[in-house]
């Protein structure tokens, strides 16, 4: 038995590849992969130009990418001088 959902028989090709980008960016989120969440909203665009849903999600994204972003820039310059401070020491 088949563990993939079934697909209506009367969605267009572009609402199938639509479903999927969103469906697989919703995934990502799951797991913190914003780019790759993003870059998958992206190409459900292509099937639906212009679509709110898609666009608000990539404002979000592009959010929580900036948000990772500036914590990387905190933590990253003080796990450094932590290892300085520990070398020196030795």
């Amino acid at each position: 038995m088949s563990h993939q959902q079934e697909k209506p028989l009367n969605l267009t090709h572009e609402e199938i590849k639509y479903r999927e980008h969103t469906e697989r960016a919703a995934h990502f989120i799951k797991i913190d992969l914003f780019r790759s969440a993003r870059e998958e909203y992206k190409a459900a665009l292509q099937y639906r130009p212009g679509d709110a849903f898609c666009s608000e999600k990539m404002d979000a994204m592009n959010v929580n990418i900036a948000r990772d972003r500036k914590t990387v820039l905190i933590i990253v310059p003080v796990v450094v001088a932590l290892i300085v401070a520990v070398v020196l020491m030795a």
